[in-house]
């Protein structure tokens, strides 16, 4: 099976040195791209001294580098017949095995991709966009801008980006033709962080309008330090918000992932944030206070590979075109989360620990929630049920004191076996809605339902009756 991201990111990782060994800690040396030919002034192209001094880092084993406060740097250039594709992309901020810290302050400046830069297939005589049928995994005619402006791999000391803006400014790309699977699979990214094996933290980052991802981590199963992400920002990326691929101990708090797939470039899966294990297991992630909104494809989407143990606790999902969660791995629990529409494929299981958990969390089908006035409840008819669980039959999946407020189109979840706990429902749908399955403790439904073959224990009142056992 094709892998995307082991293509997008395999062509230069044989090529890193051994670095020697350092007399000191190289975390007290400063070093700014001015030093290294920066300009800085939103016109120059600095992708020469930003590589300059990447190397120069990386022969010293870590420090501390400091952009301009409130600068713009212009970044992105191509080489054309280059190792990799026709129009290969020239590294920018590239750090591999560093000994000790790194600290990127980015003092409020902005990376800005050089407007003009390929992405896509292109005629090699004539550079003019070349479209392809897809699937195309043809090698001619490749133009990728960069592959990313901080990449970060293989790092034994702690890691440390802040206040810095990434724009990939692809609405100012040349795009020509599509590659790989589906719509565009080809390097542009804001951040990557591969199999680094201590802390890894990055705070108010503005990741976004890079032609592929806002930012990817592939990490390794190894590592002893945490991801913490902080106060990102991450909107109006081409394939997805934040691809996750593999890796453990990642949390990020008071995050947003919106709009993907929203500008000049849109690659399924669209989503906010992908958790896609590829050769690699996924475990441990957590979501605190973040926002998915009005992306392309699901809000938070998890259904491939060995991924488990993924908690939410006090976020908002908005599905305005696509499902607003589709968290369809192990151990997964929603804690007093938002949903403003529909949810797909929850994971089911006879093994309850292991089946999503839903605690005091809240659905709605409003339009007036989502930014855009729409809301996502069924891709074919426009209306549907809240919580759509499949052929699963909903085994095992828990809603324990939540509440569905269904005022306009959207009926109540799709069950057969799943468990309902201390729970308010309503719809305002003439529809049928079926949430039918376990209750227990105090249960409240108001609408239109059938709840042939669910079991009561507690109490029940259904439109005002209370429903015997």
């Amino acid at each position: 099976m094709f892998d995307r991201r082991s293509f997008l990111a395999g062509a230069t990782l044989g090529g890193m040195i051994a670095f020697p060994e350092m007399a000191r800690p190289a975390s007290a040396d400063i070093f700014r791209p001015e030093n290294f030919g920066a300009r800085g002034d939103g016109r120059t192209n600095d992708t020469a001294a930003f590589h300059t001094l990447s190397n120069h880092v990386n022969k010293r084993g870590g420090g501390t580098i400091e952009l301009g406060r409130g600068k713009t740097y212009v970044v992105g250039r191509q080489v054309r017949n280059g190792r990799r594709y026709f129009l290969s992309p020239l590294p920018i901020m590239r750090f591999e095995r560093l000994r000790f810290p790194l600290l990127i302050s980015g003092n409020g400046a902005t990376l800005l991709a050089e407007p003009g830069l390929k992405f896509g297939i292109f005629d090699e005589k004539t550079l003019r966009p070349l479209q392809s049928a897809l699937p195309n995994f043809r090698p001619n005619g490749i133009a990728a801008p960069y592959d990313a402006m901080i990449w970060i791999s293989d790092c034994l000391a702690p890691i440390q980006v802040r206040d810095v803006e990434l724009d990939g400014n692809c609405e100012q790309m040349t795009i020509g033709g599509g590659y790989g699977d589906t719509g565009h699979q080809l390097p542009g990214s804001g951040v990557i962080l591969t199999d680094n094996l201590s802390d890894e933290r990055l705070e108010s980052v503005y990741t976004h309008h890079h032609p592929l991802d806002g930012m990817i981590i592939n990490g390794s199963e190894e590592r002893k330090g945490r991801g913490n992400f902080d106060d990102l920002t991450v909107r109006n990326n081409g394939r997805q918000g934040v691809s996750i691929v593999g890796g453990t101990s990642y949390c990020f708090s008071n995050c947003e992932f919106s709009q993907t797939g929203r500008s000049d470039i849109s690659s399924r899966p669209g989503a906010g944030v992908d958790i896609e294990a590829e050769g690699k297991r996924i475990r441990d992630v957590a979501f605190r206070s973040c926002s998915f909104s009005a992306n392309s494809g699901p809000g938070l989407l998890a259904d491939q590979g060995d991924s488990a143990a993924i908690t939410c606790s006090d976020c908002i999902f908005i599905g305005t075109t696509s499902w607003s969660a589709w968290p369809n791995k192990p151990r997964m629990h929603f804690k007093r989360c938002k949903f403003v529409g529909a949810l797909a494929r929850p994971f089911a299981s006879a093994d309850p620990e292991l089946a999503t958990q839903f605690d005091r969390c809240i659905f709605r089908d409003d339009p007036g929630l989502a930014p855009d006035g729409n809301v996502f409840l069924n891709n074919k008819t426009g209306a549907g049920p809240i919580v759509d669980m499949g052929g699963n039959a909903g085994t095992n999946i828990l809603f324990n004191r939540c509440i569905f407020h269904l005022t306009h189109l959207g009926r109540l979840p799709w069950s057969w076996k799943a468990i309902y706990v201390d729970s308010v429902m309503s719809q305002a749908s003439k529809e049928t809605g079926y949430p039918r399955g376990q209750y227990r403790g105090r249960n409240v439904i108001r609408g239109r339902v059938d709840l042939y073959s669910s079991s009561i224990s507690g109490e029940l009142i259904v439109n005002g009756r209370h429903v015997t056992r």
